[in-house]
């Protein structure tokens, strides 16, 4: 690795501030209408009855792949939240430069599986220690978040945190680093969908690019 390389890398680790995050545009980026898997819908309204909440465990592709498969989970999508730029590109949110972090949207019937059975997935399929990265992929739009669509539920997930941040402590691997907030008051408080081929990506692309940095730990029963 270069010495550019690592000045990059260090520089992608540094989340930018509202002030210096590009400017974005006011037209958001076309999708297609039906989930590629399952054809359900992947942008609301959705029907009351389901729960949603927006989770970030590195590259978006395997964590949506995960959670279309999770029984209860009626879509999934994935797109960019926790940053200022409205309607990024790829690119853009790739360059460190909008504050996103790679994002799914979850949606599910909690009369199947609820908050914490989908939070339980999330602890265990991902590292929350490693800040602004996860596995080999770099900077700030891999970190760990949850945005949740209300208070009630972001209690419920901080609750969670702490208790797998008991389970990491124990293993002694570090602290979890997950930022934990309503989507109201993540950035600017939006979650834009990523461009068309990135949704349901390994669905098209079977042999695709995952990345799995998990912990190997259990959430505790």
């Amino acid at each position: 690795m270069t010495w550019f390389d690592q000045l990059l890398g260090h520089r992608k680790k540094e989340l930018i501030s509202a002030d210096k995050a590009l400017a974005g545009r006011s037209e958001p980026v076309p999708v297609a209408d039906r989930h590629v898997v399952n054809g359900h819908p992947i942008s609301g309204p959705f029907d009351p009855r389901y729960s949603t909440v927006i989770l970030a465990g590195g590259c978006f592709w395997g964590v949506e792949e995960i959670f279309w498969q999770v029984p209860g989970v009626y879509s999934t999508a994935v797109g960019y939240a926790g940053g200022f730029t409205p309607n990024p590109s790829y690119d853009e949110v790739c360059s460190a430069r909008t504050g996103h972090t790679e994002a799914v949207l979850v949606v599910f019937d909690p009369a199947v599986i609820d908050l914490a059975g989908i939070l339980t997935i999330f602890w265990e399929t991902h590292d929350p220690t490693q800040g602004m990265r996860q596995g080999n992929d770099v900077g700030t739009q891999y970190r760990s978040a949850i945005y949740t669509f209300d208070d009630a539920d972001a209690a419920v997930a901080r609750a969670s945190a702490e208790r797998f941040a008991g389970v990491v402590h124990a293993a002694g691997i570090g602290e979890v680093t997950t930022e934990v907030k309503p989507l109201a008051q993540a950035g600017g408080g939006r979650f834009y969908y990523a461009e068309d081929y990135h949704q349901q990506y390994l669905a098209k692309n079977p042999h695709g690019y995952r990345c799995h940095s998990a912990t190997g730990l259990k959430y505790p029963a």
